[in-house]
């Protein structure tokens, strides 16, 4: 009976004991969770601390670089590097390049891990707007001084922008015999069909500047622009009268005049670069250009090294910084910059010698410009980013898009994502977009519409309604978008099919054959010129007949994989 009752007492502490122990893990389980949501979390609008370094006394400085200089910047790493330079405390300094686009650098540098320490985009203004939408997100309304993103910056070259064109073009335009300007282009554009010119889009600093040296020559102005400049009727009305007739718009410098390398005069008559890349061009040996310098004022990009101020930039990063600043500047680096079509920094270097690339038998001239533009404020810059959208050529675009059996599982999926990357690249109230979709037949066809928030929700739910299945019919759908936008026949847009596939050609009732020659004859007969771009996804892509679309439109071919899709879609919209 004792023994029982002492067996009794023991199950009772022993539940005592597991309802004790459970509490307690109940209680530790509710403060770490608290723990690392505070941790994890941050008020909306404001950026988190970033973690220490994994090395906090690292001297390797990483640098994000626009991809126009890439070989100049890796010369000059590489030589930096190899100094062996080091800390105080020992640590060697080196200089990491990363290439990037300079919006991209600014949309990753607001955020709390950005990769990178310091930046070297293309122009200061980036900076200029880094700082801008930084003292925006944390701005201290107890604190006179808005807070900035930029620790220090120096630059090391410059470039000024301008118009690049095969010489017989450039006699034509005026050049040689008298000063040549935007509104050149333009009559020169808007008499002739066939004439085609580019430049880049606000993303990139010569798409930007050469927006703003328009915005510049409609106010009639070469320094002070403001807001009301920008916005004033008259002005809008001239940058749109040049910016309608832009062929298309486009992504970097280098990747337009790598096209216009491998394509000639089949590609364009002119775009808009920064001088150096036409002295580069004509020092490699290829079909000449002429740099033809805007009578009305041109601006320059600058190409800033910036450091972050930022909590995961070392003591020692910001040394290498410092250091690699002070090696760009010394003589015999300005001079490796000057090689490489740049004009220096240092202005005791002259740019007019037997020597200097800047000269008249490379395109360029030492001379020019005559008239330099004042680079605006931040805030006029971002103005004349928004109106751009309202001026810019618009756009009559048909995406479209193989849902064939091959293209099931995580292809599909991250097509979705893209084509919604495309879709919300698409701002202001003018370019109109539709879509094809494609198996063994041309199934579903939304038609062309303004993109506002209608359409866009519209197309947004017929992505997400993708399905994979069936055969590859991919000229009879581009045949259809083809078609749709023959019937348009609006010379005012820029007309465009974006069409993509994984696989080969194995359904279609229309012979490539057909397809060429619609489009040879659209694109001949002083009709509104229609340009295809083609993606091949995966390994298994149509090539030759992907090539063949792109090249008789006067468009380009692009290869991505499941990892590249997305920012393929995304560079394609900086096209419209």
């Amino acid at each position: 009976m004792k023994r029982k009752q002492r067996r009794s007492l023991n199950n009772r502490q022993l539940i005592s004991i597991t309802l004790v122990i459970v509490l307690a893990l109940c209680i530790l389980c509710v403060f770490l969770a608290v723990l690392i949501g505070l941790l994890t979390s941050s008020s909306p609008g404001k950026s988190q601390e970033a973690p220490t370094p994994a090395d906090p006394r690292s001297a390797v400085l990483t640098l994000a670089y626009s991809p126009e200089k890439a070989e100049l910047i890796t010369l000059l790493a590489e030589a930096f590097n190899s100094k062996r330079q080091r800390t105080p405390d020992g640590r060697q300094m080196a200089v990491r390049l990363v290439a990037m686009p300079p919006d991209q650098m600014v949309d990753a540098a607001l955020g709390d891990h950005p990769g990178f320490e310091a930046l070297n985009p293309d122009a200061s203004l980036w900076l200029d707007q880094l700082d801008l939408r930084w003292a925006e997100l944390h701005r201290d309304e107890q604190s006179e001084v808005a807070p900035r993103r930029v620790a220090a910056s120096a630059r090391y070259a410059v470039s000024p922008i301008v118009i690049a064109a095969w010489p017989e073009v450039a006699k034509e335009l005026g050049w040689g015999s008298r000063p040549v300007g935007w509104t050149d282009l333009q009559k020169r554009a808007a008499e002739d069909p066939d004439f085609r010119w580019s430049h880049a889009s606000t993303g990139y600093a010569s798409g930007m500047l050469a927006t703003l040296a328009e915005f510049y020559a409609g106010a009639g102005k070469t320094r002070g622009l403001t807001e009301e400049d920008v916005t004033a009727q008259a002005t809008l009305d001239y940058v749109q009268s040049i910016e309608h007739t832009v062929s298309f718009y486009g992504e970097n410098e280098a990747v337009a005049m790598q096209q216009l390398r491998e394509k000639g005069r089949d590609f364009l008559h002119a775009l808009v670069v920064q001088e150096a890349l036409v002295v580069q061009h004509n020092a490699s040996g290829g079909d000449p250009l002429v740099a033809i310098y805007p009578h009305e004022g041109t601006l320059w990009e600058d190409h800033p090294l910036a450091l972050l101020d930022a909590p995961h930039v070392t003591d020692n990063q910001r040394r290498t910084f410092q250091a690699f600043a002070e090696f760009l500047r010394e003589p015999e680096q300005q001079k490796l910059v000057l090689s490489h079509g740049f004009r220096p920094a240092d202005l005791s270097i002259p740019i007019d010698t037997p020597d200097s690339p800047i000269k008249l038998a490379l395109g360029a001239d030492p001379k020019e410009p005559q008239t330099t533009l004042q680079m605006p404020g931040p805030s006029v810059v971002q103005v004349v980013q928004n109106v751009w959208w309202y001026t810019k050529r618009p756009s009559n675009i048909f995406l479209v898009v193989d849902t064939s059996g091959s293209m099931s599982g995580e292809k599909l999926e991250n097509v979705r994502t893209a084509l919604k990357v495309f879709v919300s690249q698409i701002k202001g109230t003018q370019d109109r977009v539709g879509m094809v979709e494609f198996a063994g037949s041309v199934y579903n066809i939304v038609p062309l519409q303004v993109v506002d928030d209608s359409h866009r929700r519209w197309l947004l739910d017929e992505i997400e309604q993708l399905e994979a299945g069936g055969d590859t019919a991919l000229i009879d759908a581009v045949r259809a978008a083809f078609v749709r936008l023959q019937r348009e026949n609006d010379a005012d847009r820029i007309n465009a099919i974006v069409a993509m596939t994984d696989g080969l050609e194995n359904a279609s009732s229309t012979r490539l054959s057909t397809l060429r020659r619609m489009i040879q004859e659209q694109n001949s007969t002083g009709q509104a010129r229609i340009v295809i771009f083609t993606i091949a996804y995966g390994d298994n892509a149509d090539l030759n007949t992907l090539r063949a679309l792109a090249e008789v439109s006067g468009g380009q071919m692009r290869q991505g994989d499941i990892e590249t899709i997305r920012e393929l879609y995304r560079i394609l919209s900086q096209y419209f």
